[in-house]
């Protein structure tokens, strides 16, 4: 029987192994810290959800809430530069 690099395989006790050079209890770990992670960011978006339908049923408009948003999280040299090219755009086409 051929030589292989399998190092040892995955027990009935559901331990991971080192199999074909790749440390199983390693990216075991790696994967369930992404899954939590991806668990926590669902939950989160969710939230955020929650927050805009309570935005909306006050009658703030949550498109231009979004807006806002995404302004506060620019750095105010590229907010402007954005502003400019806007307006830029909307003479452009006539719409100003």
């Amino acid at each position: 029987m051929a030589e292989s690099n399998i190092k040892k395989f995955k027990n009935d006790n559901d331990e991971s192994a080192d199999v074909g050079g790749v440390a199983g209890k390693r990216l075991k770990s790696i994967i369930e810290r992404i899954e939590r992670l991806e668990e926590e960011k669902k939950g989160l978006a969710e939230d955020i959800k929650e927050i805009y339908d309570e935005a909306k049923g006050t009658g703030f408009d949550t498109k231009t809430i979004r807006s806002v948003i995404r302004l506060r999280k620019m750095d105010s040299e590229k907010r402007r530069e954005a502003d400019e090219l806007l307006e830029l755009y909307k003479a452009a086409i006539g719409l100003e």
